[in-house]
């Protein structure tokens, strides 16, 4: 995948709302780093339950004797490469399927 970028668009009315609890300047500096900030958190949690989910499955299976990448890369490309693996998208597709 490559780079994403997403342009966000605020009012000034939702500026002004957000600029109430969070500090921001004239440049909206303060405001683009709570964003960022807020996808970075994001990000943080979705790796710590992927790798929390993906250790124990992987130490759980009895057919998988690899070593188990120290590395966020790594253990990425493992899982995801993985016939077992399934992102977000295809478990709800599979999961409508059932119904």
């Amino acid at each position: 995948m490559a780079e994403h970028k997403k342009e966000i668009i605020l009012t000034d009315l939702q500026q002004t709302i957000l600029s109430n609890d969070l500090y921001n300047d004239t440049d909206n500096a303060g405001l683009d780093d709570w964003i960022q900030k807020a996808v970075d958190g994001k990000i943080n949690n979705c790796w710590k339950r992927f790798q929390r989910e993906w250790t124990d499955k992987l130490m759980n299976d009895e057919t998988f004797t690899d070593p188990i990448p120290s590395n966020q890369e790594d253990f990425v490309n493992l899982v995801t490469s993985r016939e077992d693996y399934k992102n977000r998208k295809a478990r709800d597709d599979a999961s409508n399927l059932q119904e």
